[in-house]
């Protein structure tokens, strides 16, 4: 066995040797099949409410399992503290009370092993739950303690590229996850109560499109032909509502080779939705009843803690324009709104890269993202894009050089983007050429011409509303979390 597992220190040798004298004793370090007979959370609820006496009439013998993750050393006897993946719980192991050799054994164990006990309840002096062990079994050997002597991780690169480690030695960070889990089923359960129906779109896509962002390409070898992961699922949900299927939703995985950062990560999950015979402004009514809904069942409260401040959600929330935002929050001038070269002029006045041939509306963004979108804690409805950069929406019908969209931001990050669809296939052929023309210009981003799509547009889409939403920032919001690494299991992470 030594020679099977790389060496790394006195202590994981010293592991190493007494799983050699485990071995020597025929006990299996890694057997299967041992069933609890209930988990600790059940434990804790069931017993947790009895007193010592009625505790001590009980002659009902139980089992439990899970991972040593505290030891107090008597000699003759041990308490030691379980844990699985529902809770922690007192084990008291005593010489007398089990056999000679399972005794032996429990002494050839540590903190990190998993086990199995089973025995009856009591209470100590002190008053704490407790399990008296009748008998034992080693279920896993761990040859490796765990990090800071049990007390905690909190390296966060580690944490981050051991997630398991990081897992078992911090509770707060598994609740995240936990709470991660009931969340996305809260939101699912809000759109199955409307109606929606749940599907699955391709993630390996002939053409890319439904977002402004650079693909990740691959090759199929069997079809001879190049795929990209997409970067988001909307062309093919929309091909669905051409299809007669007139509200459906998507909880999916996406893919963009773009920056890593707090609030990026290339692969992420996204809620996309589209409803026929809706606009812009009644997503807006329905994302604020989504949230309403799932701050309700998961907490109980529509105000909650976030980085040091309180961020309110209880309707109706704050609506302005672009263009307003810039103005009022970004002390942009009139000028700079309409004016490309007086954009530039501003952007490079105030540190702000500009890309040769950036258009100006894509500056204008470019500008909100760093001026504005960090002041919006609150959240905050902001509508009036221009149709340079949103090449999928519907032009607003007073001002066509503007779209019917609205981005959510809240927090200080974007947290969802929503319009009301372009459904004309003439109009929405010629922004695919305009992004062509973009693409060829050199920007990477830019959204590539989907001829297959807008002969679906030329079938006849109805009147559509439609709205993507980052899960893992509302994750982020709801589980105060700093970075976007603290809401994905196993964030991307650059090489050692």
């Amino acid at each position: 066995m030594a020679k099977a597992v790389a060496k790394s220190g006195t202590v994981f040798e010293e592991r190493l040797e007494k799983a050699e004298k485990l071995k020597a004793m025929g006990v299996e370090l890694y057997p299967a099949g041992f069933r609890p007979s209930m988990r600790i959370v059940e434990a804790a609820e069931r017993f947790g409410p009895m007193d010592a006496d009625a505790l001590e009439a009980s002659e009902e013998a139980h089992s439990l399992a899970g991972r040593i993750v505290a030891w107090r050393d008597f000699g003759k006897a041990a308490f030691i503290h379980i844990k699985d993946g529902t809770g922690r719980i007192q084990a008291y192991v005593k010489k007398d009370q089990v056999s000679e050799r399972d005794f032996e054994i429990f002494r050839l164990m540590d903190i990190g092993d998993y086990l199995g006990l089973w025995g009856r309840f009591f209470r100590t002096r002190t008053g704490e739950l407790t399990l008296l062990a009748d008998g034992l079994k080693l279920l896993s050997k761990s040859l490796r303690p765990l990090p800071e002597k049990w007390h905690g991780l909190t390296d966060v690169e580690t944490r981050y590229r051991q997630r398991y480690l990081d897992l078992i030695v911090n509770d707060p960070v598994r609740e995240v996850f936990y709470l991660r889990s009931r969340i996305i089923q809260s939101i699912r359960a809000y759109f199955l109560a409307r109606d929606f129906l749940e599907v699955e779109t391709p993630m390996m896509q002939p053409i890319p499109g439904g977002a402004t962002a650079r693909p990740f390409k691959t090759y199929h070898n069997a079809l001879g032909m190049h795929f990209y992961l997409r970067v988001a699922p909307e062309l093919y949900l929309k091909r669905l509502i051409v299809g007669g299927m007139d509200r459906v939703f998507e909880i999916n995985r996406n893919f963009r080779n773009e920056g890593i950062s707090v609030k990026h990560n290339p692969e992420f999950t996204m809620l996309e939705f589209y409803m026929a015979h809706a606009t812009f402004e009644d997503l807006m009514a329905f994302t604020e009843g989504l949230f309403t809904h799932v701050l309700q069942q998961i907490f109980g409260r529509l105000v909650i803690d976030y980085q040091g401040g309180q961020i309110d959600f209880t309707p109706p929330w704050k609506r302005v324009s672009l263009f307003d935002a810039l103005k009022d929050l970004g002390e942009v001038s009139e000028t700079v709104l309409h004016d490309a070269a007086e954009a530039v002029r501003f952007a490079e006045h105030r540190g702000i890269a500009v890309q040769e041939k950036e258009g100006h509306a894509k500056l204008l963004t470019k500008l909100f993202d760093v001026l504005v979108e960090p002041k919006l804690i609150q959240p905050t409805f902001v509508s009036g894009y221009p149709t340079g950069v949103s090449p999928l929406s519907r032009r607003n019908d007073e001002d066509p050089g503007l779209t019917d969209r609205f981005e959510l931001f809240i927090g200080g990050k974007e947290i969802a983007n929503a319009f009301t669809e372009l459904n004309d296939p003439v109009d929405q052929r010629g922004r695919f050429e305009e992004q062509v023309a973009m693409r060829e210009a050199g920007d990477e981003e830019a959204q590539f011409m989907d001829e297959d799509y807008v002969t679906a547009l030329e079938y006849g889409m109805p009147p559509t509303g439609g709205e993507g939403i980052g899960i893992d920032r509302v994750v982020m919001l709801l589980t105060d979390s700093p970075s976007i690494r603290d809401v994905i299991l196993f964030p991307h992470m650059r090489n050692r």
